[in-house]
C-alpha cells in the first residue's frame, strides 16, 4: 500500500502539471493568432514522442527498474517547463513553432514514463483476489484524470491572471517539489526489473489479444482528441470571445473549466467503472464482451454532434449547448471503455513482461492521439467542427471494429 500510494502521488502531481501546460500553450498561441493547423502541430511531437518512449521506456523499467523510469519522467517534465519559460514574444512564428515543438516532445516523453510507470506498478502490486486488479487500476486512472482536469483549469487560470511565463515558472517550482518527497518516500524495493539476460527485442508483444486491444485503443484515443486538442476548444473560443481582452480572459476560464469537467467527469467513472459494469467475480470473458458492447454505444455520438453541427453552420448558442450535453455524454461512455482497456492490458499481460506489454499498448495509445492530433487541425481547418466530428465517429467505429475481435480467442 505504501508503494502503491507514493506511485499515485506521483502521477497525481504529474498529470495535473501536464493539463495545465496543455492548456496554458493552446490558450495562448490561438490568442495569438495561430490556425488549428499550426496549434495542432504544437502538440505533433509530444504524440510522436509517446510512441517511441513506450517502446524503450517498457524496456528501460524492465532493465533499471519501475522507481528510476518514475523520477526520469518527473525531473524531464521539469526541464520542459523551464525551457517552456525561456521562450520569446519577439521570436516569429515559425521559431516559436519549432522552439514549442521541440519542448512538448520532451514533455511527451515525460508523461508515458511516466504513466507506464505508474501503470505497471499496479500490476504489481495490486491483490489478486476478487477483481483487486481491476478496482486498483481504476481507482489509479480515474482519479489520475480527475487531477489532470483540475490541471486544465489551473492552467487556463493561471494564464488568465499571472500570464504564461509566470504561470510556468510557478508550475515547474511545484513539480521539483513533488520530485524530491517522491525520491524520499518511494521505496527503494519497487518491483519491475527483468532478468539481466534479456534482450531489446523483448519489447513485441507476443499476444494476439494485446495486439487486438492496443489497435482498439489507437482508434479509441484517436475519437477523442481528434475534437478534445483543437476542434472544441477553437470553436467555443470563437463562441464565447468578444475579441477584447475581458473577453478573452473569460473565454479562457471558461473553455478551460469546461474541459476540466469533462476530464474530472470522465476520472470519476472510470474510477466507478467495475461498480458500474458490475464487474466483481466476473471472469475475464464477461468483460470482454462488456467491452465490445460499451465500444459500439459510442460510435453514433460524435456523428450525431456533427449532424447539429452542420445544421448550425456556425457558432450559434443550440449548438454550444448541444455540444456540451453531447460531449459529457460521449465522456461517459468513453471513460467505460477506457476503464475497460486499462483492466484488460494488464489482465491479458503476465507479469514476467508486464512493462513491455504496457509499453507497447500505450504506444499505440500514443499514435492514436497522435493521428487525433493531426486530424483535429485538418479536419477543423479544411470542415469545420461538423468535418471534425464526423472524423470521431469514424475512429469511434474503428476502435469498436477492432475490440470485437477479442471475442473470437
Amino acid at each position: 500500500m505504501r508503494a502503491y500510494a507514493a506511485v499515485t502521488a506521483a502521477y497525481w502531481a504529474f498529470m495535473a502539471s501536464d493539463g495545465a501546460l496543455r492548456m496554458l500553450v493552446l490558450l495562448q498561441f490561438n490568442s495569438l493568432g495561430f490556425t488549428p493547423v499550426q496549434l495542432a502541430w504544437l502538440f505533433l511531437l509530444y504524440e510522436a514522442a509517446g510512441i517511441a518512449t513506450n517502446l524503450g521506456a517498457g524496456w528501460l523499467a524492465a532493465r533499471f527498474g519501475l522507481a528510476a523510469t518514475l523520477h526520469g519522467g518527473l525531473a524531464l517534465q521539469i526541464g520542459a517547463l523551464v525551457a517552456l519559460a525561456q521562450l520569446d514574444p519577439s521570436w516569429g512564428v515559425a521559431a516559436s513553432v519549432v522552439f514549442v515543438m521541440a519542448v512538448q516532445g520532451v514533455s511527451g516523453v515525460a508523461k508515458d514514463l511516466a504513466k507506464m510507470s505508474s501503470k505497471s506498478a499496479v500490476k504489481l502490486l495490486a491483490p489478486k483476489e476478487d477483481g483487486g486488479l481491476f478496482r486498483w487500476v481504476a481507482a489509479l486512472t480515474g482519479s489520475k484524470n480527475a487531477v489532470k482536469g483540475l490541471g486544465f483549469f489551473l492552467g487556463a487560470m493561471l494564464l488568465a491572471l499571472v500570464g504564461f511565463r509566470a504561470a510556468v515558472w510557478s508550475m515547474a517550482a511545484v513539480l521539483a517539489l513533488i520530485l524530491a518527497a517522491v525520491m524520499m518516500f518511494l521505496p527503494s524495493g519497487l518491483p519491475g526489473r527483468m532478468k539481466s539476460d534479456e534482450s531489446w527485442g523483448g519489447w513485441r508483444a507476443t499476444d494476439a489479444r494485446v495486439n487486438r486491444l492496443s489497435l482498439a485503443r489507437l482508434f479509441l484515443f484517436g475519437a477523442r482528441d481528434v475534437w478534445f486538442v483543437v476542434g472544441i476548444p477553437v470553436y467555443f473560443q470563437a463562441a464565447l470571445s468578444d475579441g477584447t481582452s475581458e473577453g478573452r480572459r473569460t473565454a479562457f476560464f471558461l473553455i478551460g473549466g469546461f474541459l476540466a469537467l469533462w476530464i474530472i467527469g470522465y476520472g470519476a467513472v472510470q474510477a466507478l467503472a467495475p461498480r458500474i459494469l458490475g464487474a466483481r467475480g466476473q471472469p475475464e470473458s464477461g468483460i470482454i464482451r462488456k467491452a465490445i458492447f460499451w465500444a459500439g454505444l459510442l460510435v453514433p455520438i460524435p456523428f450525431a454532434l456533427a449532424i447539429a453541427a452542420a445544421m448550425a453552420g456556425g457558432p450559434a448558442p443550440w449548438l454550444s449547448a448541444t455540444l456540451i450535453g453531447g460531449l459529457l455524454l460521449f465522456g461517459y461512455v468513453f471513460a467505460i471503455n477506457s476503464s475497460v482497456h486499462s483492466y484488460l492490458i494488464l489482465a491479458f499481460g503476465s507479469a514476467e513482461r508486464i512493462t513491455r506489454d504496457v509499453g507497447f499498448y500505450y504506444m499505440a495509445n500514443a499514435a492514436g492521439r497522435l493521428v487525433g492530433t493531426l486530424l483535429s487541425g485538418l479536419s477543423y481547418q479544411i470542415g469545420g467542427l461538423a468535418l471534425c466530428l464526423t472524423t470521431a465517429g469514424a475512429m469511434a467505429l474503428a476502435s469498436w471494429l477492432a475490440v470485437r475481435r477479442l471475442a473470437t480467442d
